[in-house]
Order: structure tokens, then sequence, then C-alpha cells
């Protein structure tokens, strides 16, 4: 099956003819090269898929709101455009700019101190800004959103990327995504599981759940540990996120999943024995003071597929899963 075979899959020629006005990304003998503006650019995915797509022969362009920032995006060979979230302006500028854009960044720091209205009302903007820019072009829009929020929306089982949401925490965003589709957007979403691991993983949940085993003397899992959380390695799902930009349909859903679903019991047994502290159930009272910002949905049973996805794209994880890559050590060497 070739990707023209895939129903809504087009060709680089084909999609330039149909974008309403006429403008389309740049190409090479190989394929597609575009100028790629990300924002969200020198956080965990941001450091992996910049490489990922200099790789494939783009070029990146990355927002970054800080000195520091600005001096992590050029370490990886991308340009910067300055500015924030809430420059609203500065967004569109460099959405008109680019022949298409990754939507990474969220203000997750605000969101783990208990601000959720303020996280969710700056991604709806930063989106609908860029998403302005880039209306009636053809050009590639991919969002993040998460499969955590199909288990807060009620989706028992497995998960896929069928399962749609009218509303809710970051449905809302990835909804308006999926509707620049109708605005003349090539535009895609990537649901990445609450899981992303890696080598440079080091403000994630992984750390986050080993830091807190450091802290208490014990990994904790919540009840009887038998919920599940999908994982995928940072590696595979960096190159989810190039596929998605070079090709997926308009209006697609997609899932980073490489583990369906590990057992939160599993994951800390893994934890407690590389520390080498007892690992133990934490009660519903405890739930609180031992897993703080994750409290509020440690408990959810959120299992994932990406079988539809891998179908679609031809993307397969091929990097280690999380067991094995809490094994490898890395994660406790600081």
């Amino acid at each position: 099956m070739t990707r023209s075979d895939i129903p809504g899959m087009v060709d680089h020629d084909t999609r330039c003819h149909q974008a309403s006005q006429g403008v389309c990304p740049r190409s090479n003998p190989q394929g597609v090269l575009m100028r790629v503006f990300i924002t969200g650019a020198s956080g965990h995915l941001g450091s992996v898929i910049i490489p990922e797509l200099i790789g494939a022969g783009h070029e990146v362009v990355g927002l970054a709101r800080s000195d520091a920032s600005a001096t992590a995006v050029q370490a990886l060979g991308a340009d910067v455009h300055r500015g924030s979230l809430d420059d609203l302006d500065s967004l569109r500028e460099a959405a008109s700019a680019s022949d298409g854009v990754i939507h990474l960044a969220f203000k997750h720091d605000e969101l783990n101190a208990g601000d959720l209205e303020g996280p969710l009302g700056a991604d709806l903007s930063a989106i609908e800004a860029m998403g302005e820019a880039l209306t009636g072009t053809g050009k590639p829009f991919v969002g993040t959103s998460g499969t955590i929020p199909l288990a807060f929306g009620g989706v028992e089982g497995v998960g896929s990327e069928i399962d749609i949401l009218p509303a809710g925490p970051r449905i809302d965003a990835e909804n308006a995504v999926i509707a620049f589709a109708d605005r003349g957007i090539r535009s895609s979403v990537v649901r990445p599981p609450p899981l992303v691991h890696g080598q440079v993983d080091h403000t994630g949940y992984t750390p986050a759940l080993i830091s807190f085993a450091r802290a208490k003397g014990k990994a904790g899992y919540p009840g009887d540990g038998s919920n599940r959380w999908p994982a995928v390695h940072s590696l595979d799902a960096a190159r989810l996120y190039r596929l998605a930009l070079e090709g997926a349909p308009a209006g697609t859903r997609l899932h980073a999943v490489g583990d369906e679903g590990v057992p939160l019991r599993e994951i800390a047994e893994v934890i407690g024995s590389n520390l080498g502290v007892p690992t133990v159930s934490i009660s519903p009272e405890e739930i609180v003071d031992y897993f703080d910002f994750l409290a509020f949905f440690i408990s959810l049973d959120n299992p994932a597929s990406s079988t539809l996805t891998q179908e679609l794209l031809d993307w397969h994880p091929t990097h280690p899963g999380i067991v094995d890559d809490l094994n490898e050590g890395h994660y406790f060497r600081n």
C-alpha cells in the first residue's frame, strides 16, 4: 500500500493545488522540505522533535520566551523566534512566515500550581491566533492533546483515535485544532500518553514519580496499583510528530502510544528496585500528600492504543518501553 492509497492522504503537488490560496510548502526530490515553527521548542518533546525535523531536511524556528530557552533552541540547530504564548501578534507573525506549525507549548507550571482556567485559556487563544495566520493556506498545523483526557471524559477500556469528546480540559483545544480542517488548514492532533520517557526527560511525570519516591523513602502506587497508564519513548513520539507534519490528513487524531497500558504498581516496583526503597500502596487519604500535583489523576485507568495511527502513517515504536527505559538506569544517576 502506498501513501496515496490511504483515505485522505494526498501527495505534495495535489495538496498545493487544493490549497485555496495556492501557498504550499517547498519540496525537494526527497520529499517535502518545510520551514517549521515550533512552540515549546526548548521543552522535553521540543528538544527531540527539532533534531528529528532537521535530520529529515526541514528548517526549524523555535519559540523562546527567555534567554535560556533561546540558547537551548539554538544549540539544537534551530532559529529562534522570541515571544510567548501570550504574545498573540508574535505567534501570528511566526506562523504566517512558516510552512507549518507544531504546537507543543502549554503552561504546565501554572496548571500544576492549581490554576486550571489560565493555562487552558492561553492555549486556546494561542491556537486560534496561529490558525488565523494559516487559514486557507493548506499548510499543516500539528496540535498536542493527550490520552489522559479520555479517561477524564469517561472513555472505558482501551482508548483509541476514534474516541472523541465534545468538550473538556485540553479537549476544547483539541477540537479547535481539528476544526481547522474546515478552514483550509491540514490540521492534526497528537495525543501523547502521560508517560513520555527518555534520556532528555527531566521534568515529566516519570521523574516526578521518582522524585516522590526519593523524598518519601518509598515507591508508591495508588490503591492496588492495577490502573494502567500508557507510555512512549520520546524519540518515537518525535518521529510521529514529523510524520504528522509531513502527511497526516486534515482533521486527524493520532496516538503517540508505545506501551498501551502499564500498571502503576509495576512502575512503582521498578522505581523502588532502582532506588533501593520499598514499594507500597498509597491509601486514598495519603494520595495528595504523596503524589502532590499528580494526585488529581494518578488513580485514573488510561490504557490507549495506537493501532490506527500506526496503520495510517506507517509509524511503529522501536525504542524501549517504560520499564526497560527505567531499568536502563539513566533516570537514577543524578
